[in-house]
Parts: C-alpha cells; sequence; structure tokens
C-alpha cells in the first residue's frame, strides 16, 4: 500500500507581543486538518512556529530594556507565551520553527549565497517608503492615501544600501501559476494578487537591510542583514531539513511539496507571488495550495496587536474549554471569509450545539440505557418504521464530510455532522423510548432505539475527533467504543457496534451556561485587565491662570517625584486624521500613528487649530496616559497633544518636523 503524506503549515507568527484569537484560529485550524488526515491513514507533517527577526522586535526589545533574543525568548517560551497556547489548545504540531534557530540561520545564509550566485539578488540603493509595523517597503505610487496599502498607517521614508532580489523576473511566471491552476484558494482571491501586483508591474524586491541588526547576517556581507522574505517564508523547507543538517535530507524529499499552507489573508501576497518566484529561482517544486483565509473581525474591524483590539484566547479557553472553544471558531465562520466575533455568539453556540444538541443526545441516551438496562443493552431488539432516516443520514455522513473537509470547509462539514445529530435527538422524541419501557412485549424495541442513538453518536463522534479531541475520547468512554471503532474506515458503516453494548452516564461535558450572567462576568474580567493593564496615569496639569503681559509664573500644584515624572511618556506621534465633531465646538477628534499603532485623541484646540492646519505634522503626544472615555463614552481619547500656552492665552502645539515617528520624547 502506498504512504500517503500530507504537509500542512500555519504562517509562523510575529512575536511582538502575546498571540490573540486571531492566530488562535488559523492555528486550530491547521490543527483540525492534520488531525482529519492522520486519522484517515496519511503520514502527516504539522509545522508552525515564529518569525522573530526584524526591526520591530529590536525596537521592542530596547523599550524593555533587554535583548532582542530574551524578548522573544519570553513571547515564545515564557509562561502564557507561544507555546502554552498551542498546548492549552490541544495544538498536535509536529515540528515548532523559530527562525532564531540555528540550523535556520545557516539555511538562510546558504539559500541567499545560491540565490546571489546565480545572479537572482543583487546589490542596490533602496530609496522610498517603509512600514515599520508590516516590515513593508513601498513606492510612492503604491501608498494609499499616502499610507501603508496593507495596514491603512503612515509610512517612514527609508534610503540605504540592501540586495534586491530580481521578482521582475518571475512575474509572468508567477501570473500564469495563479491564473492557471488551482495553487491559491479561495479561487476569489487571485484577481487582487493578478490586478493589484502583478499588472501594474513587479518591481524587484528589497531583501537585505542595514538600519538594524537583529537578524541573519548576510554571511559575505556582513553589514547587511536579510530582510524578512528569505528569512521568513523559506521556514516551509529549512525546518525539513533543505540546506542544513539538523534533518535527513529524506524528510524534504518525502514532505515537500507542501500540500497546503494556510495564511491569513493579509499575507496572501507574499505566498503567492514572492515565495513562488524564491520557490523558482531556487528550482524547487512549488507547494501545492496556498489558502488565505479570512479575518476574525472586532467591531467590524480587524484584530490587530498594534491596534489592542485583541481577544484573549487564554481567558476563553480555560472558562469552556479549548474543545469548545476550538469547535466555536471552525462552526461559525467560513474559513475563506471574514467573520464578526463576540462572546455572545460564542456563548450561544455552546449552548445551542454543544450543550443542547450533542450533549443532550448523548445525557440522555446513556442515562435511559442505565435507567432501563442497568447499562447493558440486551441482544434482543426489535426495528421499526422509524428507524430508515436515521440509519441512511448517519450511513451517507463520513461521505459527505469528506466532500466538504478536502475543501477546507469545515463549517459546513460540522454542519453536516450536527444535522445529523439534530435528527437523532428528533428520533428520540419519535420513537417515546419512556413510553416503549413501560411494557415488557416493547422492551426490544427500546432496546434498538437506544442501540441506534449509540451507534449513531459514535460515528459523529469519529468525525468529530479533528475538532474536539478531548471531548470525543470522553464521549467514546461513556459508549464503552473499542479503539477498532473509533477509525475512519469505520464511519462509514453504520452497526458495526454490538448489540449488547454497554453504555453508561458519565459527565456532562458541555454544562450549559446562563449567557446573562456570563457575559456580564466577562465584561467585568476584561475591564479588570484593562485596568490592571493601564499605566500610572499621567501627572496633573498644571493650572492655567489668565496670562498678562508680562507673564507672571504661577504657583505649581503638588510637586511630584521624578520617579512618577519617569512614569509620563512622550513619543512623536504623526497626526494621519483630524476632524471637528458636531458634540463639541471645542474638540478635535484626532488619529495619531505612534510607530506601533494609531489611537483617537481628543483635544480642545478647535479653538486654535483647524484640522487641515494639523493634517500629517508630527506633534509630541503623552501615549501612556489611561484611556478615557468621553462625550458619553461615544468617544475614547487615548492620550494628550503636547501644547503650551502663549501670553495672549492661546494654545501653542509643539511641532517635530524632522524626528523620526514613535520616539520618545524627553
Amino acid at each position: 500500500m502506498e504512504n500517503k503524506t500530507f504537509y500542512i503549515t500555519t504562517p509562523i507568527y510575529y512575536p511582538s507581543d502575546k498571540l490573540h484569537i486571531g492566530h488562535t484560529y488559523c492555528t486550530v485550524a491547521t490543527d483540525a486538518m492534520a488531525r482529519y488526515k492522520r486519522l484517515t491513514g496519511h503520514e502527516v507533517m504539522f509545522l508552525t512556529g515564529t518569525d522573530e527577526h526584524g526591526q520591530k522586535i529590536e525596537n521592542k526589545a530596547a523599550e524593555a530594556g533587554v535583548t532582542p533574543q530574551a524578548f522573544v525568548d519570553n513571547i515564545v517560551e515564557g509562561e502564557k507565551g507561544v507555546k502554552d497556547l498551542w498546548k492549552l489548545m490541544n495544538v498536535s504540531y509536529d515540528r515548532f520553527i523559530r527562525t532564531t534557530d540555528d540550523y535556520h540561520v545557516t539555511s538562510v545564509q546558504r539559500i541567499f549565497k545560491k540565490m546571489y550566485e546565480k545572479g537572482d539578488i543583487y546589490k542596490s540603493i533602496y530609496k522610498g517608503k517603509y512600514c515599520v509595523p508590516c516590515e513593508s517597503f513601498w513606492t510612492e505610487t503604491q501608498l494609499k492615501d499616502g499610507c501603508c496599502p496593507d495596514c491603512g498607517r503612515p509610512v517612514i521614508d527609508a534610503e540605504e544600501e540592501a540586495y534586491y532580489f530580481r521578482l521582475s523576473a518571475y512575474a509572468d511566471r508567477v501570473r500564469d501559476l495563479l491564473e492557471n491552476t488551482d495553487f491559491l484558494l479561495p479561487r476569489s482571491r487571485v484577481n487582487e494578487m493578478v490586478h493589484n501586483f502583478i499588472e501594474p508591474g513587479l518591481e524587484d524586491l528589497c531583501v537585505s537591510r542595514t538600519s538594524f541588526k537583529w537578524g541573519v547576517p548576510v554571511d559575505f556581507d556582513d553589514k547587511h542583514v536579510v530582510y524578512v522574505w528569505i528569512d521568513a517564508l523559506t521556514n516551509y523547507i529549512t525546518a525539513l531539513g533543505y540546506e542544513n543538517e539538523k534533518y535527513p535530507e529524506s524528510d524534504y524529499n518525502k514532505f515537500w511539496p507542501a500540500d497546503v499552507h494556510f495564511v491569513g489573508k493579509e499575507i496572501v501576497r507574499f505566498h503567492s507571488i514572492i515565495w513562488p518566484a524564491i520557490l523558482m529561482s531556487l528550482e524547487l517544486p512549488l507547494p501545492k495550495h496556498v489558502y488565505g483565509h479570512g479575518w476574525l473581525l472586532l467591531d467590524g474591524g480587524k484584530m490587530s496587536k498594534s491596534k489592542g483590539n485583541v481577544v484573549d484566547p487564554y481567558l476563553l479557553a480555560e472558562r469552556y474549554s479549548a474543545d469548545a472553544l476550538r469547535y466555536f471558531l471552525l462552526r461559525d465562520f467560513p474559513f475563506g471569509s471574514d467573520g464578526n466575533f463576540s462572546n455572545e455568539l460564542l456563548i450561544n453556540r455552546i449552548n445551542t450545539d454543544l450543550a443542547n444538541d450533542i450533549g443532550n443526545l448523548l445525557s440522555r441516551t446513556t442515562a435511559m440505557a442505565d435507567k432501563y438496562f442497568g447499562g447493558n443493552l440486551p441482544e434482543e431488539q426489535a426495528e421499526g418504521a422509524e428507524d430508515a432516516e436515521l440509519l441512511a443520514m448517519a450511513g451517507a455522513l463520513r461521505d459527505k464530510y469528506e466532500a466538504q473537509m478536502e475543501k477546507y470547509a469545515f463549517q459546513s462539514a460540522l454542519a453536516d455532522v450536527f444535522a445529523v445529530i439534530a435528527r437523532a435527538n428528533k428520533y428520540i422524541d419519535e420513537t417515546a423510548p419512556w413510553a416503549l419501557a413501560k411494557n415488557e412485549e416493547t422492551k426490544p424495541r427500546l432496546a434498538r432505539v437506544l442501540y441506534n442513538l449509540a451507534e449513531t453518536l459514535r460515528i459523529c463522534t469519529v468525525l468529530l475527533t479533528p475538532f474536539m479531541p478531548t471531548a470525543c475520547e470522553k464521549i467514546f468512554d461513556q459508549l464503552r467504543i473499542p479503539s477498532s471503532l473509533r477509525t475512519w474506515e469505520s464511519a462509514a458503516s453504520f452497526g458495526l457496534m454490538s448489540k449488547t453494548a454497554e453504555l453508561h452516564k458519565g459527565e456532562n461535558l458541555f454544562p450549559r451556561i446562563d449567557a446573562a450572567k456570563e457575559l456580564a462576568e466577562l465584561d467585568a474580567i476584561q475591564e479588570a485587565k484593562k485596568a490592571a493593564a493601564a499605566p500610572a496615569p499621567a501627572p496633573k496639569e498644571e493650572k492655567k491662570t489668565e496670562a498678562p503681559a508680562p507673564v507672571e509664573i504661577t504657583d505649581h500644584e503638588e510637586e511630584i517625584s521624578f520617579d512618577d515624572f519617569c512614569k509620563v511618556e512622550m513619543r512623536v506621534c504623526k497626526i494621519v486624521n483630524c476632524e471637528a465633531i458636531k458634540e463639541s465646538k471645542k474638540l478635535l477628534k484626532i488619529t495619531a500613528f505612534d510607530g506601533e499603532r494609531e489611537r483617537c485623541i481628543m483635544s480642545g484646540i478647535a479653538k486654535w487649530y483647524k484640522p487641515d492646519d494639523l493634517m500629517g505634522k508630527n506633534v509630541g503626544v503623552v501615549v501612556n496616559l489611561a484611556a478615557r472615555p468621553m462625550m458619553g463614552g461615544k468617544y475614547v481619547s487615548e492620550g494628550m497633544i503636547v501644547a503650551a500656552d502663549t501670553a495672549d492665552g492661546d494654545a501653542s502645539i509643539a511641532f517635530y518636523p524632522d524626528s523620526t515617528v514613535g520616539k520618545r520624547i524627553h
């Protein structure tokens, strides 16, 4: 028999902060697919990891007063770090790669040199725009309203010596790959890649940097470090032993090309254009598929560490179980599209599907077996007219499920399983086991009803195992299902359980949740977390006095210590939007970029400045001021513009035209 292999990957995540529910979504989907393929008899390689180099990490580490290596070690290996999260979520990865691993560094240097010696990498001068959070270079024409076209945040000017990859040389081959194969999925993403990036003309790609040091050194020109593309994207082959001695060459030969890379839609461009071009340069096979999944949205916007609008997967998994969270993420959201996340949706799905449907079916089946037969079904059983539809649905389920899973349609696969579970619950109402139990003559019919319910549960549980592995093992145990009947092969046939099956009621796997109470508690927990994480408030502003000429120096407010003063963090921020609001003649609503994220600032300067006066200007901002609801909570101000009173009572803002956005003001 041919040995079937399956190689699947997540993107490697950027550990600039703790991971959130969006990262969990992609990783759980990858894990479910890996478990499904193992179930179907494949030898699986499931790779995940972290992309640990770059300017943003270097800056974050400097702010934290630690080395970049110590910074990423804490995020990845520390308490409630990346690896702890995947352990909690029961993620069954086979390998975890860190781009700081010695073997990966060796591979990257060899790959870079190989492409250089081929002539596909050359040295030049980079002059253009750079987005620090995205680690992306852009030309003026690629910007959207003067900002990064990927994340919408301001860019900075950059000019430095750099090595370039001749991406333009592979434009025609990449276009053919996208348009004439099923390489990129869903197919709806192809037009975006072709029209937005290839048709305007692929430009050669900057693949080294000299303005920071935290990266893989170019071994033949050590003032350069290898930039993200060749460092991060090549992890998919270096983790198999390509150009290193960490793993045997046989791993690469066995598993490459990858069957599918699961990635968020924001990095589809890198994986569907740059990655295949790199592989073409190296003359290596291309992955079979790249699948760009949608985003989990919060209040209509993409979750982002830099924006701070994230959901903590630890809180939800520890409160409701990893299995419940895994199920919800893959049941509620179509994998290729965006979906709006809310705690209310999560609790409703747990109550409806897990508590009411499968939980109730398991509880009723085992409780009735215990009550009416002492947990052991009798040999004598009688079929009935009500059986046919349930048995037909359960018997056909595996093939329907398989068709959906092969398309990565997790939501549809789960919907098919729960349609059978719903039919089984209806079957209980149709057959009325409690009535059958009243007469000895109908006990054989009762036994058959309970057998059919248990067998339906068995088949459904086999197919739910990739999604809820821990809970499914507990269901199997309550039904006393032997290992031979927990297999993919056994799920194709109805009636494989012993007629004298032993069924015993066990723990309630999915207790029903009081939604109103739980939502209130979640809100309270999250508010407490915000309060605990909030920095100390800035010292009180000095009281204003009317300012006659000459200016008199008024008495100071209560003195603060030097340590208290040091808590005030002021940074240069760029105003990317400014508008008047109808609710107030005094306030301007300002959107300012601090080098990491955009923040809303409500500033009482409308009397002295018009919005157009401030657009695009660099100003000083107190960035660690506790967020303050304003105008009845309609707006939340996340900082304060630094300004001074003038002699005539006006306000004068301090501008920093020559300073770098994000730099601290001392």
